[in-house]
């Protein structure tokens, strides 16, 4: 059994508690002695099966206010979480900057997030684990960190239901949005899918759709949904998802791609599939779709294959949906077995989605002086898995998806694409310009 060091991130101000036991509870919880009797408010979204490429433009022009309601609802709800103290600390007092280079690698020094945590034992060998009750999960949150509950609307309409029914006992578990309170990033919060069910840290085909709508509905490029597995960094074995407003592009958003062709099988559900080039960690870009479902789906068999073959891995989805990152990675057990530079490894960097996507946070006043693209890429590279190993992988990922695959030496330099070229919602303007964050 493999195993490292791990000083957990604090998401919850109960997480600390935890070893405590909760018999009773009188704490207005997550679990079920709590939820079904709140009345949490709810943000019905619409079950969306256009294509992508369009849905920013395809409103109704009865819905077209409505496009930035997420957004905007998501961020008052967490500026009013800061102004009632339930973070550890003020990430807008984090110092950034963007290290010089091509890809402007983004630098946080933020001491917040490891000081006064008691190191654990962590399992990094196994992907797929049980959910284990005994352990801090999201079902001991207390109302207060949640935000609102997030779900299918019933009549293909966008609703807020700022005091929502109490969830039934015939209905599906809620899905709920809480805050980060060891945020990295303004407005850090967390999506929990189906809270009461008690889902490990596993992605499965409904859960991976519903971030996608949550990245979807928030209607802003700049609004990132990331996930962890086990073994990639993810140190809450409760099946969650992160997300964060970053005011700046992603390096791994500039840079190049070679398409992947794809050949017409029985079905053709028009996915492309690009492999990223000139980056530090190999990774696999999922773009189009002939439907919303039909790029979920993709992913998420992808990511199923990666979980069934133990292969740690990590997801980005950014631009509105539109485009998903996909990053198959070893450094946790390539750590566990001491092969890791104990140089990189003194720098404390956990490389988790957030990371390998080029927004680093460090933990030492020295580290963020000396910080320049080419100890980013170091640490990055630790991350990625060997060409021939990628290779291997890549094929089974694709063969998973559904693709018979050749490739075409045709490569798209995304450099252009930037996405400050897409016009972006009113609200990004009062997010703050001088802190960025991590995990």
């Amino acid at each position: 059994m493999l195993t490292i060091k791990k000083v957990p991130t604090v998401v919850s101000n109960y997480q600390e508690n935890s070893e405590k036991g909760f018999e009773g509870c009188g704490r207005n919880c997550l679990g079920k002695c709590c939820l079904p009797v709140s009345k949490l408010p709810l943000y019905a979204f619409k079950e969306d099966n256009s294509n992508l490429i369009g849905n920013s433009v395809e409103k109704s022009s009865e819905e077209q206010p409505q496009i930035c309601f997420l957004h905007n609802l998501l961020l008052g709800q967490w500026e009013d979480r800061m102004s009632r103290g339930l973070f550890r600390y003020d990430v807008t007092a984090c110092d950034t900057k963007i290290i010089p280079g091509r890809y402007g690698f983004i630098a946080q020094l933020n001491k917040g997030r490891h000081l006064k945590k008691r190191p654990t034992e962590f399992r990094v060998d196994k992907v797929l684990q049980d959910f284990d009750e005994t352990k801090f999960n999201f079902t001991k949150v207390g109302q207060e960190e949640v935000l609102f509950r997030f779900e299918k609307s019933n009549d293909h309409k966008r609703r807020f239901f700022p005091t929502a029914p109490p969830v039934t006992a015939d209905s599906d578990s809620s899905s709920v949005v809480a805050i980060n309170v060891s945020p990295i990033e303004y407005g850090h919060v967390l999506l929990i899918p189906q809270v009461l069910n008690c889902l490990p840290q596993k992605i499965d085909h409904g859960s991976f759709l519903l971030a996608l709508h949550f990245a979807i509905e928030a209607a802003d490029p700049f609004f990132r949904v990331g996930y962890n597995s086990l073994g990639a960094f993810a140190t809450i074995n409760h099946l969650h998802f992160q997300a964060y407003y970053l005011a700046a592009s992603f390096p791994v958003e500039k840079a190049p791609t070679r398409r992947i062709m794809t050949m017409k099988g029985r079905e053709d559900k028009g996915v492309i599939i690009s492999q990223l080039l000139n980056y530090p960690v190999r990774g696999l870009v999922f773009e189009g779709g002939n439907t919303i479902q039909d790029l979920s789906d993709s992913l998420a068999s992808s990511c199923i294959f990666l979980q069934n073959n133990n292969i740690p891995f990590n997801v980005l989805i950014a631009d509105c949906g539109r485009r998903i990152f996909l990053f198959p990675q070893c450094y946790a057990e390539k750590q566990a077995r001491g092969e890791t530079i104990q140089e990189l490894l003194d720098t404390q960097v956990n490389p988790a989605v957030w990371e390998i996507s080029g927004h680093i946070v460090l933990k030492r006043q020295e580290d963020f002086d000396d910080a320049s693209e080419t100890c980013a890429w170091r640490i990055l590279a630790e991350v990625s898995l060997s060409n021939k190993r990628f290779n291997e992988v890549k094929a089974h990922i694709l063969e998973a998806a559904g693709f018979q695959t050749e490739t075409e030496e045709k490569n798209r330099d995304h450099e252009g694409e930037s996405i400050h070229d897409q016009p972006s919602p009113k609200a990004v303007a009062h997010l703050p310009q001088d802190c960025m964050v991590f995990h």
